[in-house]
């Protein structure tokens, strides 16, 4: 009986925390070079912290904006995301600093200190599905206008 017991613990201790669901925020909508995109705004760290976890389908030229209050360092990781992403770091100038391609997803039961990161310089970091950033014309140096402040 404790042996049953013991495998029970064992399972209930290894059983995966439920996906969170997906945010509802703001929308606003972006000019890039060769598309205009409508994307979630997170503001607030709660908001920034969650993401897109839960999210499992983005269609094209959707995703979301991370508002931070001033150009600062940034680091990014793809915890409990289920779909792999582009991840653009923008001045606060609206010029893209850095793009990210394809960032994969990480399976659930990575170890976070083991969750790789992406990091850069930025006052804004915006999330769009998996290569999107090169067919919608966003590269290093493009100016992306109508950011939200």
């Amino acid at each position: 009986m404790f042996e049953a017991l013991a495998i029970g613990l064992a399972l209930v201790q290894s059983s995966p925390q439920p996906m969170p669901t997906p945010q509802k925020l703001a929308m606003v909508a972006i000019a890039a070079p060769r598309a205009h995109l409508r994307v979630q705004v997170a503001r607030t760290e709660a908001q920034r912290e969650r993401g897109l976890m839960g999210v499992r389908y983005l269609p094209a030229h959707t995703g979301m904006l991370f508002v931070f209050d001033t150009d600062a360092p940034i680091e990014f990781w793809m915890k409990d995301t289920l779909v792999p992403l582009d991840m653009i770091f923008i001045g606060k100038d609206g010029i893209v600093r850095t793009v990210f391609a394809n960032v994969p997803v990480v399976p659930a039961d990575t170890a976070d200190d083991r969750i790789p990161r992406r990091d850069g310089f930025a006052k804004f970091v915006l999330e769009l599905p998996a290569n999107e950033a090169a067919r919608d014309g966003l590269t290093t140096g493009t100016k992306i206008g109508s950011l939200p402040h």
